[in-house]
């Protein structure tokens, strides 16, 4: 007998080559429809794979994530069969899964267009319809690798030449009769298990192992769910999301544009720029408040500090290095000493700090020192992860560094997860999960350090009241670190600040202080930012409102529009006097219809108009028409004034005043 341990702790004895399918049909037959694969000891076991030996077992069900992971392979093998077998001559290359759903990469001379998507989407249905027996095989390396050729996949044995090491047995999937792929697996025991949620998306270029100088290849993207409401859902998100699109609602409400020439980097428009100063002066009072120093740094760095920082061994690839002097020229081609002439854009701003904590004694009375800097840094993505605002080359992080001795640590950690708490409040923004990543299997410190460290934080997550997940081996290599995961008004979710607990970089640069004890210590370096990147923060933003950003953070806060030229002199008034009061206002005194102005506005996402005409001239009032809503106050303009004013103040503002 086997004995197989399952997720709840009991222990259960079975024939040897029982399959697992076998054995959720022995639990429920429900159970039995719903399982798409198992796991033993933690490695991936075919339903109707005999199992040769016992373990801890578990059965993955299809909605789960992982057993979603089994769904999307399934469907990216079902493609590549449709695919060959209405385009013959196609050879497929590699599909893997991918959030939401997964792709395949095809080599074929002719162009794919996403018109051929109706007849590959059927002959896929009618693959599943066939419900073709999917069975595992295992083939000796050499020949699997004439198996391929033989066939004309070059590239599946180019795959087992270069990637698979002699003596390693093979195993290939067989769809049907004849159909056949590389690949570890696993799949479901036949085609027609998979259902038909499924959709193909687009179609984007490649090139084979990624190389430009190697064929391209076509890669067609699909999704693929659980069931048809989670498909339908997720394409309804999908639909959501472009109406959301920051770059889209950018152009439109002129926040800022990009253009080719500087790639990566923003231009910022003037009501872009406003949403910007806004959060930044929001977030520096929180800063002031807390007891931070700001600091500002250089933007070029000696390539030296990013040696001893571990940032050039890691991050070098993606840094943006330039000569400190002028190159000497042998035959036309620069000539440089060596990597210690180079300098480089800082990616981060880690180094730099350290250097101003370096610049004077520092005794353990002087800590905690929290130095935080409004950082501008660079990093060379590649023109593909280049995404709006999301994804940029140089962006600006509202960024800290907290020097604290290791008694410091539960404290720091708390303090940092209430200013999180209040910022991410203030922004409206409540939905937040935290994990706590642990130590990873390569690691700089002591289990004794880490014991410590993961504790502190641990601690300071519960002190505050937070429900929080051990997310184990997620850690950095220096220390553990805490994610904050947002979802936003369509259910995406998004990382944005961050808090990293570091033992290894004071080292590495050598700062110290001067202990109680008179000796010389070792600082601990908390890694935080609250937004993350300006840039990634704003972005979501826009699209978490759809471009109606709350009325404290709108570029424009009001606009007062005249029903008549009669007005404008008192539509002047009123602006001068909303602008005292320090609301963002513009006047809209065009000989245009009232009712053509509010629905201009109203596209622009301003949050309140006030519309004057004689009558309001004559009485010194307004009427206040609100973003969304078609109904309107009159109400004396020092009664606007008033509400108004009150409105548009940042929360911490309007909290002081309360």
């Amino acid at each position: 007998m086997i004995h197989l341990e399952f997720p709840d702790g009991a222990v259960r004895p079975y024939e040897p080559n029982t399959t697992p399918l076998a054995i959720a049909e022995g639990i429920s037959k429900s159970l039995a429809k719903k399982v798409v694969a198992a796991k033993v000891d933690g490695q991936w076991w075919d339903l109707s794979r005999p199992l040769d030996h016992g373990g801890k077992f578990e059965l993955v069900t299809r909605d789960s994530a992982d057993g979603l992971e089994v769904l999307r392979h399934d469907t990216a093998h079902i493609l590549a069969q449709a695919v060959q077998e209405l385009f013959p001559g196609t050879q497929v290359t590699i599909g893997p899964t991918v959030e939401d759903g997964f792709y395949y990469d095809f080599y074929r001379e002719e162009k794919f267009s996403t018109d051929d998507f109706e007849a590959i989407e059927k002959r896929m249905r009618e693959i599943v319809d066939a419900d073709l027996p999917i069975v595992r095989e295992e083939m000796d390396r050499d020949a699997a690798i004439a198996h391929f050729n033989a066939i004309g996949e070059t590239f599946k044995a180019n795959i087992i030449d270069d990637i698979i090491p002699q003596g390693e047995v093979i195993t290939v999937y067989r769809q049907g009769e004849s159909w056949k792929d590389l690949c570890r697996g696993p799949h479901l025991p036949s085609t027609g298990r998979l259902g038909k949620a499924f959709k193909l998306m687009k179609l984007a270029g490649a090139y084979w192992r990624g190389d430009p100088k190697n064929p391209q290849l076509q890669r067609i993207y699909g999704t693929a769910w659980a069931d048809d409401k989670q498909l339908a859902d997720h394409l309804m998100r999908l639909e959501e999301a472009e109406k959301r699109d920051h770059r889209k609602i950018g152009k439109a409400l002129d926040l800022f544009h990009f253009q080719e020439e500087a790639q990566g980097s923003v231009f910022w428009h003037p009501k872009g720029y406003m949403i910007w100063r806004t959060l930044e002066a929001f977030i520096r009072r929180q800063l002031d408040a807390d007891g931070y120093v700001e600091v500002k740094t250089p933007q070029l760095l000696a390539s030296k500090f990013w040696e001893q920082s571990g940032h050039w061994e890691k991050f070098r690839e993606n840094m943006f290095v330039v000569p400190d002097e002028a190159p000497s020229v042998e035959d036309g081609a620069p000539i440089f000493s060596g990597e210690a002439d180079l300098l480089a854009l800082k990616p981060m701003n880690c180094p730099a700090h350290i250097q101003i904590f370096k610049s004077d004694q520092r005794s353990y009375r002087d800590l905690p020192i929290r130095m935080a800097e409004f950082g501008c840094c660079h990093r060379n993505e590649a023109n593909g992860a280049l995404h709006g605002l999301m994804r940029v080359r140089q962006m600006t992080q509202d960024d800290a560094h907290i020097f604290c001795r290791e008694d410091q640590i539960g404290e720091e950690t708390k303090r940092f997860l209430n200013l999180f708490n209040r910022a991410y409040t203030a922004c409206g923004l409540t939905n937040i999960h935290y994990r706590l990543a642990t130590r990873p299997e390569k690691r700089a410190g002591t289990d004794e350090t880490w014991d410590k460290a993961e504790k502190a934080l641990a601690d300071a997550l519960t002190s505050v009241g937070v429900d929080f997940v051990i997310a184990e081996g997620d850690g950095a290599f220096y220390g553990p670190k805490l994610e904050f995961h947002l979802t936003d008004a369509i259910g995406r979710t998004w990382q944005c600040g961050t808090f990293q607990l570091d033992y290894v970089l004071p080292e590495r640069l050598d700062a110290v202080y001067t202990g109680e004890d008179g000796l010389k210590h070792r600082p601990v370096m908390l890694h935080r930012a609250v937004f993350g990147t300006f840039e990634r923060f704003i972005g979501i933003m826009i699209e978490n409102y759809s471009g109606a950003l709350p009325t404290w953070l709108a570029p424009v806060q009001a606009v007062v529009a005249t029903i008549t030229s009669e007005a404008d002199d008192y539509g002047h008034e009123v602006a001068a006097r909303f602008k005292r009061a320090g609301i963002r206002v513009e006047t809209d005194l065009r000989n245009e219809k009232i009712n053509y102005k509010v629905r201009e506005h109203s596209l622009a996402k301003v949050p309140v108009m006030a519309v004057v005409g004689r009558r309001e001239a004559e009485e010194g009032k307004v009427a206040l028409r609100r973003f969304g809503s078609q109904a309107q106050e009159i109400m004396t303009l020092d009664e606007a004034i008033a509400i108004l004013t009150a409105e548009c103040l940042p929360p911490d503002l309007k909290e002081a005043v309360a």
